[in-house]
This record gives C-alpha cells, sequence and structure tokens, in this order.
C-alpha cells in the first residue's frame, strides 16, 4: 500500500530467522552508542554500557538481556575488568535466582508489548481486537496516502518537532534526537519512517528500529485530524505487514503503562500483542554478593 520507491537497504523475507533480542542488546544499538562517544562492551554476547558519575563512581548496565543463566555473563564480566563494579541488572524477563548471587531488587517488573508477525496478514487481522479493527477498517475508508523511507536526517523534522512537545506534555523522556540520527547513520535502512497524508498534509507518523529480526516501534504522532481519519492504526497495520514481509518476525511495541497512559495501553494491545513480563531491575556489587544474599532472597518473591 506504501506509495514509495522499493527499498534495497532491507532484505527480503529471510528463510532463517535469529533468534529475537531487544533494541537494547543488539549490534545496532551499540553501533549508534559509540557514535555519540560511548564505550559499550559486548560480553558472552550481551550488551554491557557503562556510566561515570562525578567523584569517579562507576557503574555498569545489562538492560534487557536474557538472563536464564546468568553465570556466563558474571564470567565474563569478571574477566573483561567489572569484577568490583557495580552493576545494574534489567533481564528481559523475569530472574528471581538473581536473588542468589546477591542481587538486590531495586524496581518491580515492568510490561511491554510484543507483537509476534510470524503469521500471514490474514492470521493478524483476525487477531485484532474488535475496536482496534473497526478503526483499521475506517483508516482504510478514508482517502490516506502513505509513504515509507528512510529516516531523513534533519533534527528540524517534524515528528521529532511533535514527539518533544508530547514528551514535554505528558512529562516522559525518550531517546535524544542525536542518539536516534546515530542510530538511522550507522545502520542504514534500519530506521524506517512510516507517515500517512491527507493530501499534502502530514496527519500520523511511525518511526520504527530494525534489528536483526526484531523490530521496535520508536516514536509515533498523530494529529487531531489524524486521530478522526484513524489514520494511526492504519499507519501501524500496513507497517507490521511490511516488516513481516521482509522477515522481521517481531515488533516490539515497546512499555504498557496502564496507570498514566490507559489509552496507548489500549492501543498497543488491541493489535492482538501479547503482554510480556520484563525482569525488574536488580542492583548486585560482586565483592558485597554473599553479605548481601540473605536481603536480596526476602524481596525475591515480588521479581518472580
Amino acid at each position: 500500500m506504501f506509495d514509495s520507491a522499493p527499498d534495497p537497504d532491507l532484505p527480503a523475507a529471510a528463510t532463517t530467522r535469529p533468534r529475537p533480542r531487544a533494541l537494547q542488546q543488539s549490534p545496532e544499538f551499540a553501533r549508534a552508542l559509540m557514535a555519540c562517544g560511548q564505550e559499550p562492551r559486548m560480553l558472552n554476547g550481551t550488551l554491557v554500557l557503562r556510566r561515570r558519575f562525578h567523584g569517579g563512581l562507576r557503574l555498569a548496565m545489562v538492560n534487557r538481556a536474557d538472563l536464564t543463566d546468568p553465570a556466563p555473563l558474571m564470567a565474563a564480566l569478571r574477566t573483561g575488568g567489572f569484577a568490583r563494579t557495580p552493576l545494574i541488572l534489567s533481564p528481559e524477563s523475569p530472574a528471581p535466582h538473581l536473588a542468589r548471587l546477591g542481587a538486590v531488587p531495586l524496581a518491580t517488573p515492568a510490561h511491554a508489548a510484543l507483537w509476534d508477525l510470524t503469521g500471514d496478514a490474514e492470521q493478524r487481522r483476525a487477531a485484532l481486537h474488535q475496536k482496534w479493527r473497526n478503526r483499521l477498517k475506517h483508516g482504510e475508508a478514508q482517502n490516506l496516502r502513505l509513504t515509507r523511507q528512510n529516516l531523513p536526517h534533519d533534527v528540524r523534522h517534524w515528528l521529532f518537532q511533535a514527539d518533544a512537545a508530547q514528551q514535554t506534555q505528558r512529562g516522559y523522556r525518550s531517546w535524544p534526537i542525536g542518539l536516534t540520527l546515530a542510530y538511522t547513520r550507522e545502520n542504514k535502512g534500519q530506521a524506517k519512517l512510516f507517515q500517512a497524508f491527507e493530501g499534502k498534509e502530514a496527519v500520523a507518523a511511525i518511526l520504527i528500529l530494525t534489528h536483526g529480526s526484531t523490530a521496535t516501534y520508536h516514536i509515533a504522532h498523530t494529529t487531531a485530524r489524524g486521530k478522526q481519519l484513524s489514520a494511526h492504526p492504519l499507519l501501524l497495520w500496513e507497517a507490521a505487514n511490511w516488516l513481516a514481509a521482509k522477515g522481521i518476525c517481531r515488533l516490539d511495541l515497546g512499555l504498557i503503562n496502564t496507570e498514566d497512559a490507559p489509552g496507548l495501553a489500549r492501543f498497543k494491545l488491541g493489535t492482538g500483542a501479547h503482554l510480556h513480563r520484563l525482569g525488574g531491575t536488580w542492583g548486585l556489587w560482586p565483592p558485597l554478593g554473599r553479605l548481601l544474599r540473605p536481603l536480596a532472597l526476602l524481596d525475591r518473591q515480588q521479581m518472580a
């Protein structure tokens, strides 16, 4: 349905798909960080970020990693020079067994909406919630023009401006624009901008970052007119179908917050995406691991 030219930058549907992984654990994310002057480390297949604070304090952070068996990562951290570095661990899935290492819970698990794109379009459509499907039908009946392109390297792009205003209004923070543009620059063809137009006016846009066999819903905005036209569901639906045709097997729609953003939560889950429980956030200082183990074990139930 997109009216843009064929896109040579993303390969056609893959015959074999690598295991899906979160954006925060992808080589593409690491390249963007390095382009912004950071120094991530890849240890035993896990991306580790390093932060230095005033006073010389150093932290290592591991975000959205598979810590079903943390032993290989812990060994790699020791040999990689992190034996005495405080760690912030945020596993991809619940990992209460981290308490046995002396890790202390810092934040209870959040949830993410993960949309499985492995079936065909008919299966995805059948999995839509009824209200979502009705909005999609309404959008399909409008005279909207959809486009797809690589994200332009332009800090003044209207989507960035609209997203910045939305962040201020709703009180949240997303990536710096420089990091998003670095991702675009360092990973050619893997930052896809999907837009819906009524005539010459852009009424909705979605920026999706691809990484391996997975994609992440990164930035989106719909104008008041776009909401009247149901442009957002139409655009997301067509983007998902295009991604699936290119071999992408999962679209990460981001965190779900039913208290502060119930409408957005319903929109994401209305696609048929499943609610995935993350592993919360843990703090671990290896030299004190044994001493903190009893305290950590007391709190591990809430992290299960």
